[in-house]
């Protein structure tokens, strides 16, 4: 259960970070910052129940577009969560900023979905060597 909340933490966070960026390099997406939070929720949850049943369908029908999955499913959590946000999350501009956002939030989310934990994990070791590896080595020596 614990792990399944980690994994679930990251995940969120990826969507974040992915969906963050890309609204600070692509002027023709719009996140309004109250909603902010709401439409990550919204994106993460579509996209984590679509990928598998999207790398299902590919793997049966095409095995070859079974990388198109990760990025067909971050177009279909971008659409999803335009539809129920409206006003308060846009993307402008016709098929070609559709096009560039699923891209750059499907890149932007899988580098995070691999740092993330990697940062996490670096951290918790550095603390738990500082915090008690040092006196646990102390009392060994004594």
């Amino acid at each position: 259960m614990i792990r399944m909340l980690i994994r679930l933490a990251f995940f969120l966070g990826a969507a974040a970070v992915g969906l963050a960026v890309a609204t600070l390099v692509i002027d023709d997406l719009t996140i309004t910052p109250v909603s902010f939070i709401a439409v990550v929720v919204v994106f993460a949850v579509i996209q984590s129940v679509l990928s598998p049943f999207i790398s299902t369908v590919a793997n049966n029908r095409a095995p070859v577009l079974i990388g198109a999955a990760g990025l067909v499913s971050t177009f279909a959590g971008l659409l999803v969560s335009s539809l129920v946000f409206g006003d308060n999350f846009q993307i402008t501009g016709g098929v070609g900023s559709w096009l560039i956002t699923s891209v750059v939030v499907w890149l932007l989310t899988m580098i995070a979905t691999v740092l993330l934990p990697v940062i996490f994990v670096k951290r918790k070791v550095a603390e738990a060597r500082s915090d008690g590896g040092g006196s646990s080595r102390k009392t060994k020596a004594k």
